[in-house]
């Protein structure tokens, strides 16, 4: 447990991780944590280091520097496969189902690749019915909409049963009618216990579904806080806006 009643249990962690690609430092000395079932946002400008993040905290790179903790466990040299099935999922912003599989088939095979302790039928149905796909189920998935692409992502992850959820820069292509429903659909898979980790541009729509937000430049935190109060630093502005506070 993560000590005293009420007390916030930290599920995700980077501690300390340094990453960098030839003579070029893209996370330098980066703490991030996130708890359990919060919902934090990740901004930056491009090069920032926010994808990388994800991507240390997913297994697909392993840090030249530092720890990455889950559970309380040092999952650092784990590979994504066990990690996923250890509790954290990622999303992409492109998504690319299965076009010829049905919905529920998609959905199947992230349900038989998670975390055990459920039957891959009931987890597949599960993430359908959270994500408003059962009517969809048996469509093929090279017919869906860009939206209902990103729920279809959504739900693949879904239903390895994750504890914490990534996701990268999901919003993107949506139109401005479709990103109330895309906000809608993080926000409820929050209040199901899942800890949200997003990566996103499009800033309004982060705002609405997460309680912390996280301003990366560098490859480290520039500023971490409520997310008005993160947006409205001088730096962030600077920084991320191109807007210079006096």
């Amino acid at each position: 447990m993560g000590g005293p009643l009420g007390a916030p249990h930290v599920l995700l962690s980077l501690e300390r991780v340094s990453k960098s690609f030839g003579s070029l430092a893209v996370i330098d000395g980066l703490s991030l944590a996130v708890e359990d079932g919060e919902a934090l946002g990740v901004i930056g400008p491009n090069g920032a280091g926010k994808t990388t993040a994800l991507n240390l905290m997913i297994g697909r790179l392993r840090p030249d520097r530092g720890a990455v903790t889950f559970a309380g466990q040092d999952v650092t040299r784990l590979p994504p496969h066990a990690r996923c099935r250890a509790g954290i999922a990622l999303t992409h912003q492109i998504p690319h189902p299965f076009e010829a599989l049905t919905v529920f088939e998609n959905v199947l095979v992230g349900a038989s690749y998670g975390r055990a302790g459920a039957s891959a039928e009931d987890a597949a149905v599960t993430a359908l019915e959270l994500t408003g796909l059962i009517p969809k189920a048996n469509r093929r998935a090279g017919a869906l909409t860009l939206l209902e692409r990103k729920r279809l992502e959504l739900a693949r992850a879904l239903a390895t049963r994750p504890r914490v959820l990534l996701l990268d820069e999901i919003a993107g292509g949506l139109t401005d009618d479709e990103l109330p429903e895309l906000v809608g659909l993080v926000r409820r898979i929050n209040a199901e216990g899942v800890a949200i980790v997003w990566i996103e541009h499009i800033v309004h729509a982060l705002r609405s579904a997460v309680s912390r937000l996280v301003a990366l430049d560098m490859g480290r935190v520039l500023v971490q806080g409520a997310p008005d109060a993160v947006m409205a630093d001088a730096d962030v502005q600077r920084v991320y806006l191109g807007i210079d506070v006096q």
